[in-house]
């Protein structure tokens, strides 16, 4: 039986495992917000960069994409490899993807995805909500071993505009950072 991942973040650009097929398609009842600490990858445990975690919200839909591993061995080098790469993730669910908007039957039921809850207990470097300004400032400031925290943001801003979806949250924050490095904020 194959399994399917869905990535909201930076598994639309960097997947780091083999799959079989990739789905553009959404999940309902989310929104992408950059309230997850990253301490490991894009920040550090002194100075924690941002990166995107789903929020629970009705009637919005969060845009990624899904991968096939249709092999056995395949499904668990991925499953290893996430399990590492996801670790300050603390939450697995199972969800639906919709690939129109219109439609009410989901195109793939059972995906796998990694949620960073907003349960302090559970999730230490969970960040929370902030405004845009210092959302954009932290990013501006944090670099950790995968890189500067605002190339995560820009690549993701690119990775969604190539796939056609458009996340004002991401947007909104991209050319806020923009703004500072430009020295206009």
């Amino acid at each position: 039986m194959a399994m399917w991942v869905f990535g909201y973040g930076s598994l639309i650009w960097k997947t780091g495992f083999h799959y079989d097929d990739r789905l553009v398609g959404f999940i309902k009842g989310y929104r992408r917000v950059f309230y997850q600490g990253s301490t490991d990858h894009r920040g550090t445990p002194e100075f924690p960069g941002r990166t995107v975690t789903l929020e629970p919200a009705e009637g919005e839909v969060c845009w990624g994409a899904a991968y096939k591993i249709i092999r056995k061995e395949d499904q668990e080098e991925a499953l290893t490899y996430l399990e590492v790469r996801e670790k300050q993730y603390d939450q697995k669910a199972h969800v639906d993807i919709f690939t129109d908007r219109a439609a009410t039957v989901p195109a793939v039921s059972g995906v796998l995805i990694y949620i960073a809850s907003a349960d302090k207990k559970l999730n230490r470097n969970y960040l929370g909500p902030a405004s845009l300004q210092e959302i954009a400032n932290q990013i501006v400031r944090a670099e950790g071993p995968s890189g500067p925290n605002r190339d995560y943001l820009f690549q993701l801003e690119k990775a969604l505009t190539l796939l056609g979806c458009e996340d004002r949250h991401v947007i909104d924050l991209a050319n806020e950072v923009r703004s500072i490095l430009s020295g206009r904020n």
